[in-house]
């Protein structure tokens, strides 16, 4: 059984197979671009609001040293360390790494107790491009402090399809 329909044009299906995969190229091109991979300054600002609820935070206490210029993106050293006693009464809860061109600005927290001794950490992070990182310490009376550095990616990282 065949079905008919009266549209006013006729279409080979080879021309409809043709039209459909270049729309499909179209929207590859489009999800892929370098627009939607790389994340904008307004996503990271988005994110350190989440982190905070909107609290205030503070400028200070928070140390973060990554290198100047980094010629691969794929492993950036980064250090950072706050301030704090570090006693059951004064410590920090959490350190959030912000970096504003990632695809995924918050690239990771790390928790802390009193027992963790020292409020130091380094690591080694993947950067997409040149940019600006955030370092927030949340303090366990609610606070929020922060530090920052900037970077120069010579080859960059994240960009990947997975």
């Amino acid at each position: 059984m065949t079905m008919k329909f009266n549209l006013p044009f006729t279409i080979k299906r080879r021309q409809w197979l043709r039209r459909i995969q270049d729309l499909g190229l179209i929207a590859v091109g489009v999800w892929f671009s370098p627009g939607t991979v790389f994340a904008k300054p307004e996503d990271a600002h988005a994110a350190i609001k989440t982190i905070t609820g909107g609290a205030t935070i503070n400028e200070g206490r928070v140390k973060l040293i990554i290198p100047p210029l980094v010629e691969n993106g794929n492993l950036v050293v980064l250090k950072v360390s706050v301030e704090s006693p570090m006693t059951a009464n004064n410590y920090v809860k959490a350190i959030h790494i912000v970096a504003e061109g990632n695809p995924v600005p918050n690239i990771f927290t790390a928790y802390l107790t009193p027992r963790s001794g020292k409020a130091n950490l380094t690591t080694r992070v993947r950067l997409a491009d040149s940019q600006l990182v955030w370092a927030i310490a949340q303090m366990n009376d609610g606070s929020f402090w922060q530090g920052s550095a900037e970077t120069l990616v010579t080859l960059s990282a994240c960009t990947e399809m997975v």
